[in-house]
């Protein structure tokens, strides 16, 4: 009886471990992975190739190339080739926000923006990592929620780049930080609680939350708080 106890007890401890051990992993890969996003930001908006990603086009290419990598991303994820993948995904989601980082920086204020944007955007990771260490309650019915929530997403962005409307943009990119920061939390819960035990899918899920938080924060300072030359 004893014996069985002690090996309850070790198991318990083994999946509390790997379960830090898959968090550690993924904030430090997150973090990585913030390099090669600036790389293709900057890349994207002093050669000029952030102008060529407008429109409908751009929509198609970056939802062609994102699932191209996630699929990729998830084929590779048992193995070291996973990382650079990730990484090669990132750079590519970089070259992808140019295009507005290259847009808010065109106001006098445009760097101050997106070093607004960068900060909020921590702020709210910081928020949600500590929330999710909190929360005793399961939430991963909370996932089906969000998924609806992003399909609306998708359809309104795609419905909102041919009509065009300014408050399109504005219903748009508040709904966005509610449900990724949403996400952000449930996600980070998911790592927690040993729901998601690979760090290369932690990383890739987290990383979309995180994108899509900045992106849509830096949409709304640009809106309320760019300032024209």
């Amino acid at each position: 009886m004893n014996d069985h106890i002690q090996s309850v007890e070790y198991y318990d401890v083994l999946s509390s471990e790997d379960r830090n051990r898959v968090l550690r992993n993924t904030y430090w890969l997150l973090a990585v992975s913030m390099l090669p996003t600036v790389l293709g930001a900057w890349v994207g908006v002093a050669s000029g190739i952030s102008y060529a990603l407008s429109g409908g086009l751009g929509m198609i290419l970056m939802l062609v190339g994102a699932f191209g990598f996630i699929y990729a991303i998830e084929r590779t994820k048992h193995s070291a080739t996973g990382v650079y993948v990730l990484l090669g995904f990132t750079f590519f989601m970089g070259l992808m926000l140019s295009r507005m980082i290259a847009m808010v920086l065109g106001f006098k204020n445009g760097a101050e923006l997106v070093m607004t944007a960068f900060g909020g955007t921590a702020g709210v990771f910081f928020a949600m990592a500590s929330l999710s260490s909190v929360i005793k309650r399961d939430i991963s019915g909370l996932g089906k929620w969000l998924m609806v929530g992003v399909i609306v997403l998708m359809v309104g962005s795609i419905i909102n780049i041919f009509v065009g409307s300014s408050t399109g943009m504005v219903v748009i990119s508040i709904l966005s930080m509610a449900i990724f920061s949403a996400f952000m939390l449930y996600d980070l819960k998911q790592i927690m609680d040993g729901g998601e035990t690979n760090y290369i899918s932690a990383t890739l899920t987290l990383y979309l939350d995180v994108l899509n938080v900045f992106q849509s924060l830096l949409a709304l300072l640009g809106i309320f708080g760019g300032e024209r030359e």
